[in-house]
């Protein structure tokens, strides 16, 4: 193992991390029975972190 592979780290850390640079998500989820698509979920998702230098992006909508 690496000195990287062996880094533990911890999920505030790890949190912290994801929201100050932002996490998008993505994903298609469909329930199918007999080639006949019964539900579908589409999911997109912007995680991140809001404060003075980085404004929230739905500002201007309100």
């Amino acid at each position: 193992m690496t000195v990287v592979e062996r880094r533990e780290i911890a999920l505030v850390d790890l949190l912290d991390r994801l929201l100050a640079g932002g996490v998008v998500l993505t994903g298609d989820i469909t329930l199918r029975i007999a080639d006949v698509d019964l539900v579908r979920i589409d999911l997109n998702a912007l995680i991140s972190s809001v404060n003075e230098q980085v404004p929230s992006p739905f500002e201007e909508l309100l």
